[in-house]
């Protein structure tokens, strides 16, 4: 069996922790059931961020729906900022206390990943971006991380069933393996080109055997017009300054006139060694950066009792909304169900349950990764 919980075990409270479950029991023995508000919100990004991706959104609304709750929430792909609430869940306490620990959970990790991808995204600029960090994550949760990649931006991504939960073609190109066993560059890759479908980008793996350079001339004569890129992955103990390595490989593959051969690179990559190598680099496949991603420590925080504000110590209380003005970009959070600020501001949180209806649409995630581009063209990318 697989350590890993059902959607029946997250939808039935068992993925929660324990003292949730026991507080409602106490609740219950006690008769205490008080109407609440609830917000989630980040008060500190890692690693000096200055805002993060929205994700997650679609998993909180399919465990909430059916639920005598109602929600309002940012769309997904929102960018937001610390201290500002991305959802508001309004209900008797005891009918959604157990789930605060899935809430989180969906929360802080797909936003964590959306964010990091996000990032890449920026410094990568127009350049191709695909996932390639499945085998760093447990393989139940690959879906959920290709995803959570693919609508912060990145083009592609290397799992069979995560492309087709995205309604995309997976993104590969061909393991070290498979030229271990064949021997020798291009007798692995005349071999892909003969058996794998035309409609596949031949990307040949240079870096198994001999210097790049020259494996790189060897496959595009082999293949010529049928080669769309060349990838190195070269380990980091043997790669000296990268950035040569493929400036040299570049200027070999132009000089021959194999100009429209792409260099795609992989391994130990993320935002920092993506503007670096950018200048030389048209494609990255991005793993350990993506999959490891820093969680969004998100949490969750009781606002109002019956209509009163509450909060605990060092908390703001009462329900918040939060106001974008779309052309100078200015945020605003005010207390809820008063006037919104004069100028053009709009609320960014919006009902998505109501009394546990679904009153939303959930976007497709090709909407929402258009949503999310749009966003990043205004957003700088600070890397410390």
């Amino acid at each position: 069996m697989f350590h890993t919980a059902s959607d029946k075990d997250i939808k039935g409270a068992r993925v929660t922790d324990i003292y949730f479950t026991r507080a409602v029991e106490v609740l219950r023995a006690k008769g205490i059931d008080k109407r609440v508000k609830a917000e989630f919100v980040v008060k500190h990004f890692p690693n000096h961020y200055s805002w993060g991706v929205l994700a997650g959104i679609e998993e909180v609304v399919e465990l909430l729906r059916g639920l005598p709750v109602t929600v309002t929430a940012m769309k997904e792909g929102s960018i937001f900022y610390a201290n500002e609430p991305v959802i508001t869940i309004e209900g008797k306490y005891l009918s959604f206390a157990e789930f605060e620990t899935p809430i989180l959970g969906f929360l802080c990790h797909a936003s964590g990943i959306a964010t990091k991808a996000a990032r890449c995204r920026i410094a990568a600029g127009d350049k191709q971006l695909i996932h390639f960090g499945a085998r760093r994550a447990h393989p139940a949760i690959a879906p959920m991380i290709d995803r959570s990649a693919y609508i912060a931006g990145f083009d592609g991504v290397a799992t069979v069933i995560g492309a087709e939960r995205l309604g995309i073609q997976p993104s590969g190109t061909m393991p070290h393996a498979m030229i271990l066993l064949f021997g020798d560059t291009v007798e692995a890759t005349k071999a892909f080109n003969e058996v794998i479908n035309p409609a596949v980008r031949r990307v040949a793996l240079i870096d198994t055997f001999n210097d790049e350079k020259f494996e790189a001339i060897r496959v595009a004569e082999a293949l010529g017009r049928d080669l769309y890129a060349v990838r190195l992955d070269t380990p980091s103990s043997r790669r000296g300054n990268f950035l040569s390595i493929l400036k040299e490989v570049r200027w070999e593959l132009d000089l021959r006139g194999f100009t429209n051969v792409k260099i795609l690179v992989s391994g130990g990559l993320d935002e920092a060694a993506i503007r670096e190598l950018n200048e030389v680099v048209d494609a990255y496949g991005v793993g350990t950066a993506i999959s490891a991603a820093p969680v969004l420590d998100f949490a969750m925080d009781i606002v109002e009792i019956e209509g009163r504000p509450v909060s605990k110590r060092g908390k703001p209380s009462g329900a918040k909304q939060v106001y974008l003005h779309p052309r100078s970009a200015k945020r605003i959070v005010l207390p809820a169900g008063g006037k919104p600020p004069r100028g053009g501001f709009v609320p960014l949180l919006k009902p998505i349950i109501e009394n546990g209806a679904v009153v939303q649409k959930l976007p497709s995630p090709q909407q929402i990764r258009e949503f999310v581009l749009k966003q990043l063209r205004t957003l700088p990318l600070e890397i410390t």
